[in-house]
């Protein structure tokens, strides 16, 4: 085991500051800010940012005694190791999948299996999850938190009923492939469990050519369940992004185990998120990313501009103010204020996005197989064999039966229809009042025979 690191305290938190109206006519960030593109790839990862120690941390206030929940957790977990300038904890957890009732993701249950995430994205919206433990975001790539017995609990949950017909993304806050799956495995030991499941629609979001390495049980998964991988690629520029995503694989890397997965038969594409304004926005980088995700056999392309939430904000900032001066102003008119770009912009990002994916003949979302998707049985009982005519219920938005499992496009992607459980659930609850009926009824024959009514008699009586 590694000696404990020494940390080194960082600049203070970023204070954001009062901006005049919102600003209505757009222009594009000057092209003098960006990074030369003549790079050439290099091996080598750079060491995190130095980060404030526990007592440093300005949200680590609370002795552990007064914490609740995931905090409370969090400051009993053992730390487990501390290499390359991070610290490992075994985080005791009850579930590893977990529900999300977001409207703007197109999925229902997520599983992260680390809390924290070393590639240390300066970007990365996730930081406020360390802040429910009592952690301040800074450390979000210095303190990575590992879910124990992964594997076990999530056997346990995907026998729930609740999360039948519906689907599962993996790596939504933090990346499943990051360099504590070499020492801990959680991600493998997670699917593994699913190897065994059939009817499962699943994806995986990373930035790691590590995903390869499991090649072997997302075959097997393919077999007899839905399953997409998403590629995350910001910029094919080696130097830039070392630069945003400091111990990321080399996009190089990336856009190659694409092409493994797509060998192997996996449905693979890549995200382009975020777009960072004025850094990989251009219509050149755009292209770029999307020739080499076409070349790399990508089904897909799909992109989103930067998103900033306070606790991204704080990191991001000062980095942005010392890496990229230029575009500073801008960046604080738009995301001091709103921690999000106009729509104006946003559209002409979404146009650029769509010109290249046309350009490349690039799929708008995953391409997967729902046909081996788990479907309830309980559907036959009610629509099989007929079609059904309610007018009423297709007004208020419930899918027919051919629309369940349909996939939809939400965000780019194809998942499982968000309302298919919905449908599910209600389908059940009509068939379990159609038994309850048919019970009541039993009870309720008269009985030919006597002429009288029994109560209690499970239907005619036979002859004497």
């Amino acid at each position: 085991m590694a000696t404990s690191p020494t940390f080194r305290s960082t600049a203070a938190t970023l204070r954001r500051r009062r901006q005049g109206p919102e600003q209505t006519s757009l222009t594009l960030f000057p092209t003098a800010a960006r990074h030369g593109t003549c790079e050439q790839p290099s091996d080598a990862s750079a060491p995190p940012e130095p980060v404030p120690t526990e007592s440093e941390s300005p949200l680590r206030k609370k002795p552990a005694t007064e914490l609740v929940g995931i905090a409370r957790l969090a400051a009993s977990s053992l730390r487990a190791d501390a290499k390359r300038g991070t610290e490992y904890f075994l985080l005791p957890v009850k579930s590893i999948l977990n529900r999300c009732d977001s409207e703007n993701v197109p999925f229902r249950w997520t599983v992260n299996p680390y809390r924290g995430c070393e590639f240390g994205c300066k970007y990365c919206y996730a930081r406020y999850t360390h802040e429910y433990m009592d952690i301040d975001g800074g450390e979000f790539e210095s303190k990575i938190y590992v879910k124990k017995d992964a594997g076990a609990l999530v056997d346990r949950d995907l026998s729930t009923e609740k999360i039948w017909g519906e689907h599962i993304a993996i790596g939504t806050a933090t990346d499943p492939y990051q360099p504590a799956e070499r020492e801990f495995g959680g991600t493998r030991a997670i699917l593994e469990k699913m190897v065994q499941r059939e009817g499962l629609s699943l994806s995986i979001t990373t930035k790691s050519d590590q995903v390869v390495r499991d090649i072997d049980l997302l075959r097997r998964i393919a077999e007899r369940s839905s399953i997409t991988v998403n590629m995350s690629i910001t910029t094919v520029r080696a130097r830039l992004a070392r630069l945003l995503e400091p111990r990321a694989p080399r996009p190089d890397l990336r856009l190659e185990a694409v092409r493994k997965l797509r060998e192997a038969g996996i449905s693979a594409g890549v995200l382009a998120m975020p777009v960072l304004p004025g850094i990989t926005d251009s219509e050149e980088d755009l292209d770029s990313l999307a020739r080499g995700a076409r070349d790399a056999g990508a089904q897909w392309l799909a992109g989103r501009v930067l998103f900033l939430m306070p606790a991204s904000l704080r990191q991001f900032m000062p980095f942005l103010d010392k890496k990229f001066p230029k575009l500073s102003k801008q960046y604080h008119e738009w995301y001091g204020r709103f921690q999000n770009v106009p729509e104006t912009y946003r559209q002409e990002i979404a146009a650029r996005v769509e010109k290249v994916r046309r350009k490349y003949e690039l799929g708008t979302r995953t391409r997967t197989d729902e046909s081996r998707a788990w479907k309830s049985p309980q559907m036959q009982l009610v629509w099989q064999g007929e079609e059904r005519n309610e007018p009423d219920e297709i007004e208020r938005g419930s899918p027919s039966s051919r629309e369940i499992g349909k996939p939809s496009r939400i965000a780019g992607s194809y998942f499982v229809h968000r309302t298919a459980a919905c449908a599910r659930r209600e389908t059940e609850t009509r068939v379990r009042f159609h038994h309850a009926s048919l019970a009541a009824m039993s009870m309720r024959v008269p009985d030919w025979e006597s002429g009288r009514g029994s109560a209690g008699s499970a239907g005619p009586r036979a002859k004497s």
